[in-house]
């Protein structure tokens, strides 16, 4: 039996004017982009519509991605287009809970919110980074990475690109010791304001944790696959725990797409801006079935192609 996964984004793929059509074009986008405006006191049209100085700032790209993620996962489920199980890189993961009818919508833009806040400013700027790294296996950078002090993986993206994080320094002794293990890697530094999922972050997710006891959660209607563990998620009990984890912990992204592949998943739908997580799964497994919906024009496509 055909199983679908809906798949969220993570930050990095915000850009500007992204769920624009579907506000100007349906009830359900606006009601979640004015919701996050009067719950966060910002102008999130603005935000996500218009090309500003803020978007890429992690204290709003969070609470700017989800918002739009949100809005153009209820119009695709308007459609009547429907997931078996969800999952999210990273922040995304809020999505996917959202989508697993976990949290609200409110209290997923709130949270979120404050987890951007909290991650920005859990390492003073400029003291942590992040940095792709190309044409190398996860099992040869641990490797190559072992003895060094203020690196850690920090996503398992896909089969060649695995993220690590750090700080400062230490990326830098790192980038030298995976291009000399392989002359033919690449080590790309990201641009991002922190070394998220680092250790470095335990403190911001133990602040997540207090913010994350006043949600109220609800009991699942589909299972949603945990960053941390790559396994799925039935017990809402288990949310808060995870979410806290997941801010200091590695993301298994790779691992997670593969669990579900496993378990009957063969039609993966990408719901937000960009191809990212598409690309990934082509790497992971080339024969899955990939859908992406990043425009209101996607929606009609991807509706008549699952009916």
């Amino acid at each position: 039996m055909s199983k679908t996964a809906f798949l969220f984004p993570g930050q990095g793929s915000q850009k500007p004017g992204m769920g624009k059509d579907f506000y100007e074009n349906s009830s359900l986008a606006v009601e979640i982009f004015d919701c996050a405006s009067e719950l966060l006191s910002l102008n999130m049209k603005n935000l996500c519509f218009e090309e500003n100085d803020y978007l890429d700032l992690t204290e709003y790209t969070q609470a700017a991605l989800v918002t739009t993620c949100l809005a153009m996962e209820r119009v695709v489920r308007s459609f009547g287009i429907k997931a078996d199980i969800a999952a999210g890189l990273s922040l995304g993961e809020y999505c996917a809970i959202y989508t697993a009818e976990g949290m609200s919508a409110g209290d997923v833009i709130r949270t979120v919110r404050t987890r951007g806040i909290l991650m920005q400013n859990a390492v003073p700027a400029g003291q942590g980074v992040m940095a792709a790294v190309f044409g190398m296996e996860a099992t040869d950078i641990k490797e190559a990475l072992h003895g060094l002090e203020g690196v850690w993986i920090a996503n398992y993206n896909c089969p060649g690109q695995v993220v690590i994080t750090g700080e400062v320094g230490a990326i830098d002794s790192a980038s030298a010791v995976l291009k000399e293990k392989k002359k033919s890697s690449r080590v790309i530094l990201l641009n991002v304001s922190g070394p998220f999922h680092s250790p470095l972050l335990r403190s911001a997710g133990e602040k997540l944790l207090e913010v994350l006891e006043q949600v109220k959660f609800t009991e699942l209607s589909i299972p949603y696959v945990a960053n941390v563990t790559a396994k799925p998620v039935t017990d809402i009990r288990e949310t808060r725990e995870l979410l806290k984890l997941q801010v200091s912990s590695s993301v298994c992204w790779q691992q997670s797409v593969e669990y579900m592949l496993r378990n009957g998943v063969d039609t993966f739908l990408e719901i937000g801006p960009g191809k990212t997580l598409s690309g990934f799964l082509k790497k992971i497994n080339k024969d899955a079935i990939i859908y992406n919906v990043s425009c209101l024009k996607d929606v009609d496509k991807v509706a008549a192609a699952l009916a």
